[in-house]
Order: structure tokens, then C-alpha cells, then sequence
């Protein structure tokens, strides 16, 4: 069965002209070989990529199992590309169809069709990347590197060397490289995210912040609904609005100490928004200071900087200098006597028994070797 399953491999894959729907012939292939063997398309190619993982047979006898299922095709050839991965190519196929092929020994084939519709999108891209403000240019996702998107970028590579041997600047440069990118993601069927959303969504409020919110919003629309009860305002809405403030409780409406127990709940709701309101300070300062100390072990700079108060500007023409010297020498100049209490004389006797300090020079000398020290 095994190697069966190698001969209609390798004969579907000599036998394909597009190499990209090779597993259906794989496997009227191998039914014709093995028609007591019921298998699934997507078993058998399974059973060939475990064969070939696992080397259960070598390079001479996969040689042999492929001039076998391609007699036709050239031994040579043949004998050095045996991995299952690989895309053979059949210079009498390409002859037969008479198309420029695109070929790679480790992608799969683009026909010209498909590069005339690359060479359009490509083209689409860049005109559109060039109308484009930097800012406003979507934030191209990660490709994962498969077959088909290496066989993509690969094709349009050359169709590149036009656009940029006629760049005249670094902007259209990038501009030109950025169009390629956005073609690749278009031709691959990749989600390219709106222009602008990236910045809308760092400055967005967060999920916990808003559902505490929403709560204290309509804890504080139910204070207002049972405050205006409690005023004796009976209107439908607000009587519905009161019933289902009590529901799953013993309190009717009618009994006598109703305004108490209104009382009670808007005292209750009040905590409430409180608590509330505590919950968001304190998430927020967490946040702010985790921040904050993140900034600070990456960008001191930018952590100060944004400390800063903004400078407030007066409208209007400042204080006159001489005003401004009558003010501070009416405090500074004119003696003042204090009235000092009882408790200085305590404080006074206290540190008369303490020794003062020695008087400390500052030389230039300590200044300098203070200085060379840092």
C-alpha cells in the first residue's frame, strides 16, 4: 500500500497542470492501483506525508517509485528532488500549454492569467497608497508563510523593479513598498484592518470602566425615579419604575412606613454609586502608577515630561515691578513681635543639654572632589 500510494503521488503530480488540485487524481490514482483498499483523499495524502516524514523508504527506492509512476520524465532529474513537498517541474507540460509559468522548486505554480491579475492589483495598490496620508494607511497583519503566499511574493517581485527604477524620493519608495505589501494581502484574501482604527483603539474606554459606569448611571436614574415617588409624584412610569425597584421583596407601596423604606433604598443606591466610584479611583491610579513605573524603567525622559504641569498663561498685562517690591517689603521689612507660648520654654530647656553641632565650611576643594566623585 505504501508504495502504491508513493506511485499515484508522484504520478498526480508529473500529471498536473496547476499544481494546486492534485489530491482528487492522487486518489483515482491509487484506486486503480489499490481498488480493494477503500481511502479518503485527505486519508491518503495523510499516508504520503507520513511515509515521507518518517523515511521509511530511501532516496534510491523513491527514485525508483517515481521513474516508475513518470517513465517518461527525465532521470535525471528525478533523482535529486525526492522531498513530498517539493513541486516537480515538467518542461513537456509547460510546452503542451505554451504559458509563461511561473516555477518554484518549493511553491506552487501561478499561470499568467493569474499574473496579469496580480499585476493589476498591484498597480490598484500602489495608485491608492500614493493618494494616501501616512496616517491614514492601514496596519498590515502578519502572512504566514505558506506555499501560495511565498509563490506570491515571489511573482510580484519582479513586477516591482519598473516602479522603482522610476521613483524619484524615499517617499515614493515607501509608498511603492508599502502597495506591494497591501497587494499581497489582497491577492491572499488577508483582512486588512479600517484606516485610523488603531488609534481610536488606544484611546477607547475600558470594558470594566464602562459596565461600572452604566451601573452607576442607572443607580443614579433609580434614586431619581424614587425621590420623585417619595415626593408624591404617582405618574404610571414612575409607579412602574418604583414596583420593580421592590420587586422580590415583602414591601408594598400602600403600607405606612413606605417614605422610610424609600429612604433606606436611596441611602443604599447612594453607597452604592460610592463604592462604585471608589472602584474606579483606585483602578485607575493602579493603572496610572504601573505606568508610570513602566515608563520609567523604559523612557525616563518621556515620564517626566509628561508629569509636567502645562504652563498657565494670565490674560492680560502683569503686576508693576514696583508694586510688586511695596507688596514683599510691607512683609519682610516691617518687625513683627510673636507671642510665644509656654511651650517654647519647654522645647528651650529641652535642647539645652544638647551639644551643637560644629560649624561646616564648604571649601571649592570639597566641591571639586564632590564633583570628580559622580
Amino acid at each position: 500500500m505504501n508504495e502504491n500510494a508513493l506511485r499515484a503521488y508522484y504520478r498526480a503530480k508529473g500529471e498536473e497542470t496547476v499544481g494546486i488540485a492534485y489530491r482528487s487524481r492522487m486518489h483515482c490514482f491509487f484506486a486503480e492501483l489499490e481498488p480493494s483498499t477503500p481511502v479518503t483523499e485527505q486519508n491518503l495524502a495523510d499516508r504520503v506525508r507520513y511515509i515521507m516524514r518518517s523515511k521509511i523508504f530511501d532516496d534510491a527506492e523513491l527514485g525508483r517509485l517515481r521513474r516508475e509512476a513518470i517513465p517518461s520524465s527525465n532521470e535525471s532529474a528525478m533523482a535529486g528532488d525526492a522531498a513530498p513537498h517539493s513541486t516537480d517541474q515538467h518542461p513537456h507540460v509547460e510546452a503542451a500549454l505554451d504559458l509563461p509559468v511561473v516555477v518554484d522548486s518549493n511553491d506552487d505554480e501561478i499561470v499568467s492569467h493569474e499574473l496579469e491579475k496580480m499585476r493589476s492589483i498591484l498597480e490598484e495598490a500602489i495608485l491608492e497608497t500614493r493618494s494616501t496620508p501616512l496616517e491614514n494607511r492601514p496596519r498590515l497583519p502578519r502572512i504566514p508563510l505558506s506555499k501560495r503566499n511565498r509563490a506570491v511574493v515571489r511573482a510580484l517581485n519582479p513586477m516591482l523593479v519598473t516602479y522603482l527604477e522610476a521613483s524619484r524620493d524615499l517617499c515614493e519608495t515607501d509608498s511603492i513598498l508599502f502597495g506591494a505589501a497591501v497587494a499581497v494581502c489582497r491577492i491572499i484574501g488577508a483582512k486588512l484592518p479600517m484606516a485610523g482604527r488603531a488609534t481610536t483603539q488606544s484611546s477607547a474606554i475600558p470594558a470594566w470602566r464602562k459596565r461600572i459606569e452604566d451601573r452607576i448611571a442607572k443607580a443614579r436614574a433609580l434614586i431619581g425615579r424614587l425621590t420623585s415617588f417619595r415626593s408624591g409624584n404617582n405618574r404610571p412610569r414612575i409607579m412602574r419604575t418604583v414596583r420593580m425597584a421592590f420587586a422580590g421583596t415583602n414591601i408594598s407601596l400602600s403600607q405606612p412606613d413606605i417614605t422610610q423604606k424609600l429612604t433606606e433604598r436611596i441611602d443604599d443606591l447612594k453607597q452604592k454609586i460610592a463604592a462604585w466610584g471608589k472602584r474606579i479611583r483606585r483602578f485607575t491610579d493602579r493603572s496610572r502608577r504601573f505606568n508610570q513605573n513602566r515608563l520609567f524603567q523604559s523612557d525616563q525622559k518621556r515620564l517626566y515630561k509628561s508629569l509636567e504641569r502645562p504652563k498657565v498663561c494670565g490674560a492680560g498685562q502683569g503686576p508693576d515691578q514696583a508694586d510688586i517690591i511695596a507688596f514683599w517689603r510691607g512683609l519682610w521689612s516691617e518687625p513683627v513681635n510673636h507671642s510665644e507660648g509656654p511651650w517654647m520654654e519647654v522645647v528651650a530647656s529641652q535642647g539645652a543639654s544638647v551639644t551643637p553641632m560644629d560649624p561646616i565650611t564648604v571649601t571649592p576643594e570639597d566641591v571639586a572632589e564632590a564633583v570628580d566623585s559622580d
